[in-house]
């Protein structure tokens, strides 16, 4: 299950970390239909409505190696149907991974940080070597203060970078991943001056501290830069009129948003047929293909084939479709199968999770970064009437 790796200029000390790199999770990460969009980051919690009654603890498979699952399966509202989706992904990454040496321990944590105490410390005391999940922010330290004690690493589905640490390692979609991708890219067709329009919000303050630092690194300038609330307009026009200095604008939101901003530019002035527009993973989203102002806007985000071949596949397994979220569990869930299979005792290492060579998964290659945090080989998107087309594919191994 491990992908070859040129090795010729490899030392001898390297050869057997940069081997491990690279893990295949199962079959091999295949592909369902149109990618959803990513949904908004920093949700914190679920949807309000009624919840549904405790799940009660689930074992699956039968294997020496004890894993727990933490997830929100009776959480209101989407938060339940997410969880629902990324547990039926758990289980089809173990049917897919050929004998795997592991047993899932599935925990149900309401969607509350109280929750998640108990069912990681129910899992610790069964035995479980590696944590997968919670998957909201405010549930992480709960997991992970537990999890530390015991030694055990946690691999979380957060999307807010603050909660990753020591020990605790996110395998989601982070926006600062969509920032340096796009950036990067951006500024190797020959951009240098950019613009921004940006939420004043979490989402916004986390794009807005990667969007300068990737800018600076790659010797850019900004040469506007506001942030809105519920007013879009007024920034907007301060934009605007800037927009003859800069050859690139980058607009961070969800669709909808997307499209209202680029909405208010237009009546503020501003010609967007003029300027390369860019943006994130929320881009992915019907709204934004058929907006005549985003027409030929950029946007990172994962391959879409390897969503498409999955969702396939957990179509004719559920009957349903997975929710876009569904990957992280099934690839969580194929990375230590496949690390209880190759790497002995230090299995779920920070030295082994934290591999520079990274791995390959269904929305392409990731790793780990030593904070927790995570790096992703993106490809980048170009907005069409009939839906995204490839401006660029995603990597075929990390760069150091």
């Amino acid at each position: 299950m491990i992908r070859p790796i040129d090795r010729k200029s490899q030392p001898a000390w390297a050869t057997r970390r940069t081997a491990i790199g690279l893990i295949l999770g199962a079959p091999l990460l295949g592909a369902c239909s149109g990618m959803s969009s990513l949904s908004n980051p920093f949700s914190s919690g679920p949807d309000a409505g009624p919840a549904g009654p405790p799940q009660q603890p689930q074992a699956v498979g039968t294997g020496q190696v004890k894993v727990g699952l933490v997830l929100p399966l009776s959480a209101s509202g989407n938060a339940g149907v997410a969880a629902l989706s990324m547990k039926n992904a758990a289980e089809m990454a173990l049917a897919e991974f050929q004998n795997p040496n592991i047993q899932l321990l599935i925990k149900d944590d309401a969607g509350s940080a109280q929750g998640a105490q108990q069912g990681t410390q129910q899992a610790l005391d069964e035995g479980a070597e590696i944590i997968l999940g919670p998957l909201f922010a405010a549930s992480v330290p709960a997991t992970a203060q537990l999890a530390r004690t015991r030694g055990v690493s946690v691999i979380a589905f957060s999307t807010d970078s603050s909660v990753a640490g020591r020990g605790v390692y996110l395998l989601s979609f982070l926006p600062e991943s969509d920032v340096n991708r796009i950036v990067e890219y951006a500024a190797g067709t020959g951009k240098r001056s950019f613009a921004a329009l940006l939420p004043d919000n979490a989402y916004g303050n986390v794009v807005e501290a990667a969007f300068k630092q990737a800018v600076g690194r790659k010797g850019g300038r900004i040469v506007a830069f506001e942030k809105y609330g519920a007013d879009r307009a007024t920034a907007a026009r301060t934009v605007a009129q800037a927009l003859g200095q800069a050859d690139a604008l980058f607009i961070a939101d969800d669709g909808d948003s997307v499209v209202a901003v680029a909405d208010a530019l237009t009546a503020a002035g501003a010609n967007l047929k003029n300027i390369q527009l860019l943006g994130t993973g929320l881009w992915d989203n019907p709204r934004v293909f058929a907006s005549p102002n985003l027409q030929g806007g950029l946007f990172a985000a994962p391959d879409p084939s390897g969503f498409r071949s999955f969702s396939g596949r957990y179509r004719t397994k559920f009957g349903a479709e997975p929710v876009r979220t569904a990957t992280l569990a099934y690839d969580a869930v194929a990375l230590v199968a496949a690390l209880a299979r190759t790497q002995g005792g230090q299995r779920f290492s920070a030295e082994v999770l934290t591999n520079p060579s990274g791995f390959a998964g269904i929305d392409g290659l990731f790793r780990f970064r030593a904070d927790g945090s995570n790096e992703r080989g993106l490809a980048v998107m170009r907005v069409a009437t009939g839906g995204a087309q490839p401006a660029a594919g995603s990597p075929k191994s990390f760069g150091a």
